[in-house]
């Protein structure tokens, strides 16, 4: 298994290479890794004391996140090192101020692993969820660097639970200890025989809850709300988009103001939304001295805005989960106390599920479900604050999972 492994590694780095002639995405991926040793023998001596932070991409980060910042204010005078695989996650969150150096992680070779190990000589290696990579941590193991595995998520259709997955199984014990957010995991891992496992629950509430914590002012969105009832679509693709042109299109509650936050921050997409809504709409890009009460929707045309934008909604609506691209945060508004509406494709989203069955936020499956369910929170404000309020008691019942890691780590 080990050898098909490698051999099955270094075929998908020379893949890589001839995709990133094509791919912009893969390019940067393929570049960035190049690059990574070099920066690390720039930034690290032999004798620095480090932390390593693994993620897979940008939702690994932000799941993560309420940990790192804990670990960063607990080990401040050791360098940080944060490692994505995937561009998305390395390209956003590069500058981050959680940690000393942001990198490529390199493909899993041993020669990769063992050069990489040796340049890091990590105290403390956190993985977030999943990205399970056998040399990495087989040599963190050799080295007895401490390594915890958090968030995690195991379902019985995974390589770890075949008979075919010995290698990845193995890389499991590697593991000092994983924190799973489901008992059907832990479970899973100990008919394996991996025992060091706690259900800590997921960070991602940690995180949202935050928030609250924050700063959440944003005087363009004041001066666009103007105190009239809004509704945020967050992480927005066409077919979400689609549901609220039709709906602003029938003169449903002309009144509203629409806050629009698109996953793809394209021209076309944006344009052919504006093209055929028929109201007025403007750029967060184009806003510079624009009487912003005067329009009906406002697209934000950047990013880092929207856990913000979420406090001054009245609804929320997340996209993703009306096509197959898949449903974003949906607890990014829930922590505001707000009524949220979905796609029906939410199945790999268990927090969607429980949010559902917990009364505060609906799946819809066409525009006509779409149009009953806005409508009758747009008129009923009672009705509006009772569905939030379970929204943000769902959201502060499941908190604490960074405690119980910290109280791991004994911080």
């Amino acid at each position: 298994m080990q050898f098909i492994y490698s051999i099955g590694t270094y075929f998908a780095g020379f893949i890589l290479k001839i995709v990133a002639l094509f791919n912009t995405k893969i390019k940067l991926g393929v570049d960035g890794r190049k690059r990574t040793f070099k920066i690390l023998e720039q930034q690290l001596e032999p004798t620095d004391k480090t932390i390593w932070f693994h993620c897979a991409s940008l939702g690994e980060y932000e799941q993560g996140l309420p940990v790192f910042e804990k670990l960063r204010e607990h080990f401040n005078k050791h360098k940080i090192v944060l490692s994505f695989f995937s561009p998305s996650g390395f390209e956003i969150r590069k500058n981050t101020t959680i940690a000393d150096i942001v990198v490529y992680l390199p493909l899993d070779t041993k020669t990769n692993a063992k050069r990489f190990i040796n340049l890091l000589h990590p105290e403390l290696t956190v993985f977030v969820k999943y990205d399970i990579w056998p040399n990495y941590l087989n040599l963190l193991k050799k080295k007895n660097a401490h390594t915890i595995l958090i968030s995690a998520i195991f379902r019985p259709k995974q390589i770890y639970f075949k008979f075919y997955g010995n290698l990845f199984r193995k890389a499991l014990f590697t593991f000092n200890h994983i924190f799973v957010q489901y008992e059907s995991s832990k479970k899973l891992l100990e008919s394996i025989g991996y025992n060091d496992v706690t259900i800590s629950g997921d960070t991602r509430y940690d995180r949202v809850s935050n928030q609250l914590n924050k700063n959440n002012t944003l005087d363009f969105i004041e001066r666009f709300k103007s105190n009239k009832l809004s509704v945020v679509i967050g992480s927005s693709w066409p077919e979400d988009e689609l549901l609220f042109t039709n709906f602003i299109n029938n003169k449903h509650y002309p009144e509203v103001k629409y806050i629009i936050a698109p996953h793809n921050i394209k021209t076309s997409q944006i344009n052919n939304f504006i093209s055929k809504t028929n109201t007025k709409s403007i750029l967060f890009s184009e806003m510079e001295n624009k009487p912003l009460e005067e329009y009906n929707v406002f697209i934000i045309d950047t990013i880092g805005y929207l856990s913000k934008i979420y406090s001054y909604a009245d609804i929320a609506y997340v996209g993703g989960a009306m096509g197959t691209t898949g449903l974003h945060n949906t607890l990014e508004p829930a922590v505001f106390g707000i009524p949220i509406l979905i796609g029906s494709n939410h199945k790999k989203f268990p927090e969607a599920q429980a949010l559902i069955n917990n009364g505060g936020m609906f799946s819809i499956k066409n525009q006509s479900q779409f149009n009953k369910a806005l409508i009758k929170l747009l008129k009923n404000s009672d009705y509006r604050k009772k569905l939030g309020s379970k929204n943000l008691e769902f959201v502060k019942k499941n908190s604490g999972a960074v405690i119980q890691i910290l109280d791991y780590l004994r911080i």
